[in-house]
């Protein structure tokens, strides 16, 4: 039996998919195949259980006795014992197989432990859209710790939360030295744009009035469409751009239209219903 801890405990066959490999999308798990028969499995078990206990929850270990739960063991291909299997996010990532010396078991399990910075970088994700403040924060430690371009677009996604426009495009202006953005990236610097649009055509109101004063005024249309965005009225936006991209179909406002549109989809979520629905309305109009 597992000793008492909050981080050790013993996994039946009916246990294994909720025990180890759904926890593990939380933290990473050690799966150690075992039995009472095996004296390698014996000498092992104090030094691994020590070791996770030190991790003090950045480490869960799932003892297997495989005299009790033999097709489990099967079903791991585990042959000869002790096996150790490491689980993360739902996958195997590491194994080894019979008694390794204290010192490289030790550093086994250190490279499963997360960083530091892989730490903070998860709990600004979670905070991203409840606190993009704290997230910002966070994700600026995480930056002093392992910069990446991936977490510097988190971070322009927590400044643009915060209405912080300028410093989000600075952000997005140097990633796009590279040559290129990446999807979420684009996303950001489509919302940059429709805000910037917005804010010269004086907000909603102004947008509409001036639309509302001059009908036939293609780009006074598209304006009130940016305004409309960035309120997240999404379909009045759709249905003006999609208005003017099909009067002006093959024209400067009407390409404009189309583009603001394909930003929008974006914006909004290749996911949403909305989305589809105007990708098709589009697509008739166009072709």
């Amino acid at each position: 039996m597992a000793d008492a801890s909050p981080w050790i405990f013993d996994v039946k066959t009916d246990e294994f998919e909720q025990q180890v490999v759904h926890k593990s999308s939380e933290v990473p798990v050690i799966v150690d195949f075992w039995s009472p028969s095996c004296q390698p499995c014996l000498q092992l078990a104090p030094i691994i259980e020590q070791a996770v206990n030190d991790a003090a929850g950045k480490l869960l270990l799932a003892k297997v006795n495989v005299d009790d739960n033999p097709e489990l063991a099967q079903m791991m291909g585990v042959q000869s014992i002790p096996v150790v299997v490491a689980f993360f996010e739902g996958q195997v990532v590491d194994h080894f197989q019979g008694l390794i010396p204290e010192d490289q078991l030790k550093e086994w399990l250190g490279r499963l432990v997360p960083s530091k910075a892989a730490e903070a970088f998860k709990e600004a994700l979670d905070l991203l859209e409840s606190d993009p403040a704290t997230a910002e924060v966070k994700l600026r430690e995480v930056l002093e710790l392992e910069p990446s371009d991936t977490v510097k677009i988190y971070l322009a996604q927590a400044l643009l939360a915060q209405n912080r426009d300028e410093e989000a495009g600075a952000i997005i202006a140097e990633l796009e030295v590279r040559g290129f953005l990446e999807p979420e990236a684009e996303t950001i610097k489509s919302q940059l744009e429709m805000r910037a649009n917005a804010e010269e055509s004086g907000g909603i109101q102004q947008a509409r009035a001036a639309a509302e004063g001059a009908p036939d005024d293609l780009a006074l249309q598209i304006d009130l469409a940016d305004a409309l965005a960035v309120d997240n009225k999404h379909r009045e936006a759709f249905e003006t751009l999609l208005a003017v991209a099909t009067l002006d179909r093959g024209g400067e406002h009407g390409d404009k239209a189309r583009q603001q549109m394909v930003k929008l989809f974006d914006v909004v979520g290749a996911g949403s219903e909305l989305v589809s629905e105007y990708r098709r309305k589009l697509a008739t109009a166009l072709y």
